[in-house]
């Protein structure tokens, strides 16, 4: 092991910078991030249904949408619903791993992310409804 003082930087670097750095870092996470995705596509139905309402929402926002900024709500809320119920399978998966007997706690912490998916659902059906609304029952 050599000691000397660039040899200790570097030590340090890779101590503060675990996952490397540049673009051996970026691919790293890139990565995670598939594993990720890979994870809660085959563990969590919830997020497979979700998924799927986003594949046929999708192009339908198209035509409900009569701008960009209309379009950006539509498929953006929905994005927040996958995104949220990623956050809480993961939230689950913690809970989960410290141990599977019940507690107030544990159990807290699994319903307040459900309420977080549920919110996100609204925020999307508030989105949708206002945006049809607005475009086909009132007018521009």
């Amino acid at each position: 092991m050599k000691f000397n003082t660039k040899g200790n930087a570097e030590m340090e670097n890779n101590v503060l910078k675990p996952n490397g750095s540049g673009i051996g870092r970026i691919i790293k996470a890139g990565r995670c991030s598939m594993q990720g995705f890979k994870a809660v596509y085959k563990y969590e139905a919830a997020f497979r249904q979700e998924l799927l309402l986003a594949v046929v929402m999708f192009p339908v926002s198209f035509f409900v949408a009569t701008d960009l900024i209309q379009l950006a709500l539509l498929n953006g809320a929905m994005l927040i619903v996958l995104l949220v119920e990623i956050i809480n399978s993961a939230l689950e998966a913690v809970v989960d791993r410290i141990g599977l007997e019940w507690h107030e706690l544990s159990g807290r912490a699994k319903d307040l992310g459900s309420s977080a998916v549920l919110l996100s659902l609204v925020l999307y059906g508030l989105i949708w409804i206002s945006i049809i609304y607005k475009n086909f029952l009132v007018g521009n």
